[in-house]
């Protein structure tokens, strides 16, 4: 009972979602939750009326096969039910940079490094030779690429609100995970992949970014920020840079 209490007056429940695309994964996780729960709660009574009642009025009597079968198949469609409706959100992949502000992540041991293109909307060339995190390259600019002349590297991300933004996210040597819990969303960085990731968010505000992958005895110290941004001030703050 009072494991139901907290669940129906969440005193301690998800910070708060920033997306449209959070706030279907808080609803779905409250259906199955309640779903999940009242099916434990029928079970136990009937497992309690079965022993308490029906055991001491016990005949021998053949097994009922059809009633197995409807155990079988109720369980069944409950559950796939479930995983069609939550499938929705996890179906939804990168239509592509048309229209988006694109942002590049590269991820590594023990830090992250946003890059966005400058004026000319166009992102540099880029090499593992040219990375020098001391020589303020930590994403591997080329310095011969005219069109990475004007790119902005940052340590904190920095995004508009009310806008679709994609994030092409790189590792350069093992496997990272981008979090933000209030985007309710984990993936995976894998090194030699570049793996897209859409955001819509409309709250502005800081949010912490945590590695969620353990990538090394530094690991808990990968960590950032993303500045939700109003979209005027957003524009201003790239144009200063």
């Amino acid at each position: 009972m009072a494991g139901c209490l907290l669940f129906l007056f969440k005193p301690v429940w998800f910070p708060v979602a920033i997306t449209s695309a959070a706030v279907a994964y808080d609803r779905q996780f409250t259906w199955t939750l309640w779903i999940c729960g009242g099916i434990f709660v029928a079970v136990q009574l009937l497992l309690a009326w079965t022993i308490m009642w029906k055991c001491r009025r016990a005949t021998s009597r053949p097994a009922n096969r059809w009633m197995e079968l409807g155990w079988i198949a109720a369980t069944g469609i409950v559950f796939i039910s479930m995983s069609l409706l939550g499938s929705r959100g996890w179906a939804k992949t990168s239509s592509g940079p048309a229209g988006k502000e694109v942002i590049e992540i590269d991820a590594h041991q023990f830090a992250w490094t946003f890059r966005y293109p400058g004026p000319d909307g166009l992102f540099g060339r880029t090499a593992i030779r040219f990375i020098s995190d001391s020589g303020g390259n930590s994403a591997g600019i080329d310095p011969g690429d005219p069109a990475g002349k004007d790119d902005i590297t940052t340590a904190t991300l920095r995004i508009p609100a009310h806008r679709d933004v994609l994030l092409l996210l790189h590792s350069r040597d093992v496997i990272h995970d981008f979090f933000v819990r209030e985007l309710r969303t984990k993936q995976d960085i894998v090194p030699g992949m570049e793996i897209p990731l859409d955001l819509h968010v409309e709250q502005t505000g800081a949010y912490e970014i945590a590695c969620a992958e353990l990538c090394g005895l530094g690991h808990s110290q990968m960590r950032s920020v993303m500045i939700v941004m109003p979209p005027d001030d957003y524009d201003r703050w790239k144009r200063q840079h």
